[in-house]
């Protein structure tokens, strides 16, 4: 290859053809008029693949090296898989406005580094002076004013911590980048405690497989408003294969799907939970489930989680089937009023002329079956995969079978957030050897925060998808030191709701933009959004966040923070429940009541480890009265 240009978009391999006749690509093959060229575009890619394992030691994603074809005579601005192919006058306007992932000094070690690894390849005169800002800082600098390889990785931290909290979520760790290059030859899984990057390593997988298959790449995760997000992170990270990677949630993926298959979906979830509502009223409420849990959600649960969620179609299947995730013991009449409550709900359902969402996956799964082989993704990625139902999981498989590289689930039992379960096993998925990869160093938490989020759950041990218990108090190794925990405990909640207010307002308006407040409920939304917004601070849902920095405070649920991350986290009233039920569990309650609060520390533990610099926590207790001197 002619250059290899090192700059602050990255390392770029540049290949330049002085060719007669202009390139062209039809059916994805390089020609120059009637001559094939493809062993030109072949040996591009080798010496690619060489600079990715160089500039990998220095903890360098694959997306940001780029192979390039320049063009002189000729306009040119197309892709040839992942190759740009750029005209002689276009090739300064694409690297000019690449995203600028590397510091001035950065650069010039990895040039530096790059050179030892080609020693043919002649090195830059271009002086440091002439061509970058101002030095930094005396205490960052080194006498030769380059870093070694440690110091180059501990710059690089450095900076995505000084960066709004939208570049430090998409930071890919030295550690992690041999997982994004894995070559697997099937299903892989990647797992871990909170804060170990499993996200950020799914999203540059999906931009390094979509570079390399040259493929579409499905990207899914259980909640809706994550897909943006994680698209507008992919964008930033690799616009050239953001346009071949689809982020959506599940559901509404299935839902696209059907349309596209024209299989008649009539989703209504209004009337199906008046269906249900009526199937408990007639069915349910007077039978002998009412004697284990009087609460129709919990039944509802059921029904959704362990019969429609598995795709159980027969009594004697659900009177056998171990209800994961699920405390309380079922004997087989309870099993027989389930499934009497169960088939109340699907008549009436159907009467209505209505699915629920279930059906859609059950209906998406039954036509991936029927299309097996004609599906248009060269790889799945599923995020947060300990969310999704056994039928969810199946569907997914279904897209790419056990093809090398097709599928992989990235999650952790002990972030569950929804009741129900399932093992991989169930889903006909085999993940065997190195396919299956644990994270264990912790790059977002600090151990003050990570300690106090593991006080809430240490009793709760659970069960994986891979079906090993696991304790809930698990051994992490961290790399972050520079976290706080700040207790505020007021008496009443007008006083709690003065101490938050004032927190928010000492910070500056860059801070609060990197800061969110989470909440257990909607009610509890609603009330923090008048409050914040009555204060003069700006809110943005998180419902409507999108991933772009945005000036405001983000406020949202517990779930809706999942595989998101911010500076600083404000947790109000974040012990009301756990002040009723106790972190270990209650004497004298119900299985259902002690599943309840299992479900709930866990929702409350995803919300701690979302914070990296400060963890809020708010409590209201009134304080005992002082009895009058005498």
């Amino acid at each position: 290859m002619d250059i290899l240009l090192v700059g602050p978009g990255g390392v770029f391999v540049i290949d330049v053809k002085n060719w007669r006749a202009a390139p062209e690509t039809p059916d994805g093959r390089l020609h120059a008029g009637p001559e094939p060229r493809d062993e030109q575009a072949a040996k591009l890619l080798a010496v690619t693949k060489v600079a990715e394992s160089a500039v990998a030691s220095l903890g360098m994603s694959p997306v940001a090296v780029r192979p390039l074809m320049v063009f002189a005579g000729h306009r040119v601005d197309a892709d040839l898989g992942r190759i740009r192919l750029l005209g002689e006058r276009e090739v300064g306007p694409a690297l000019l406005t690449e995203r600028h992932r590397l510091r001035p000094e950065s650069v010039r070690a990895i040039a530096d580094h790059l050179e030892r690894v080609f020693p043919e390849y002649e090195g830059s005169s271009v002086h440091q002076a002439a061509t970058v800002p101002p030095p930094p800082q005396p205490q960052e600098e080194l006498s030769d004013g380059l870093f070694d390889l440690e110091g180059l990785r501990e710059a690089a931290l450095a900076e995505a911590l000084r960066a709004p909290i939208e570049q430090w979520m998409t930071f890919l760790h030295p550690d992690q980048v041999a997982l994004v290059r894995r070559n697997w030859a099937g299903p892989a899984r990647i797992s871990g405690p909170a804060g170990t990057g499993k996200t950020v390593v799914g999203l540059h997988r999906a931009a390094h497989l979509a570079q390399r298959t040259g493929g579409r790449v499905l990207y899914v995760t259980f909640a809706n408003n994550l897909p943006r997000v994680q698209a507008t992170f992919l964008t930033t990270m690799s616009p050239a294969v953001a346009g071949r990677v689809d982020f959506r949630s599940l559901h509404s993926w299935a839902q696209e799907f059907l349309h596209d298959c024209e299989v008649p979906v009539r989703l209504h979830g209004d009337k199906a939970q008046t269906a249900f509502s009526l199937a408990w009223k007639h069915v349910g409420r007077d039978s002998c489930l009412a004697e284990i849990d009087p609460a129709p959600p919990y039944w509802k649960d059921e029904i959704d989680h362990v019969i429609k969620g598995r795709g159980i179609t027969s009594f004697e299947e659900y009177a056998t089937v171990p209800r994961r995730r699920r405390r309380a013991a079922l004997r087989r009449p309870h099993r027989q009023a389930v499934w009497a409550l169960y088939e109340a709900y699907e008549e009436l359902r159907e009467e209505r002329g209505v699915h629920d969402f279930n059906d859609v996956l059950s209906l998406a799964l039954a036509e991936a079956h029927r299309r097996a082989g004609q599906h248009r993704y060269a790889a799945v990625v599923v995020d947060e995969v300990q969310d999704l139902t056994l039928v969810g999981v199946r569907l997914l498989h279904a897209l790419v079978g056990d093809i090398a590289n097709g599928l992989l689930l990235v999650g952790d039992g002990q972030q569950a957030v929804y009741p129900g379960g399932f093992r991989l096993s169930d889903a006909g998925i085999d993940i065997r050897g190195d396919r299956g990869q644990v994270l264990r160093t912790n790059y977002r938490n600090s151990g003050q925060i990570l300690n106090a989020a593991l006080a809430v759950v240490a009793d709760d041990s659970f069960e994986d998808i891979d079906g090993l218990r696991t304790p809930g108090r698990r051994d992490v190794d961290l790399t972050y030191h520079d976290g706080q925990v700040v207790r505020v405990v007021e008496a009443t909640r007008a006083d709690h709701d003065r101490a938050l207010l004032e927190s928010l307002l000492d910070l500056s308006s860059a801070a609060r933009s990197d800061s969110a407040v989470l909440c257990p409920s909607m009610r509890a939304i609603g009330h923090y959004q008048r409050l914040l917004t009555r204060a003069g601070i700006p809110v943005c849902l998180l419902e409507h966040y999108d991933g772009h920095p945005v000036d405001a405070v983000k406020l949202g649920s517990y779930r809706r923070a999942k595989g998101l991350e911010f500076k600083r986290v404000y947790l109000p009233e974040h012990d009301a429940t756990l002040a009723d039920t106790g972190r270990t569990p209650r004497e004298g309650v119900s299985e259902t009541e002690r599943e309840r609060d299992e479900l709930f520390r866990s929702q409350l533990f995803v919300a701690m480890t979302r914070a990296r610099d400060v963890l809020w926590l708010g409590s209201v207790s009134p304080r005992p009265e002082v009895p009058p001197a005498r």
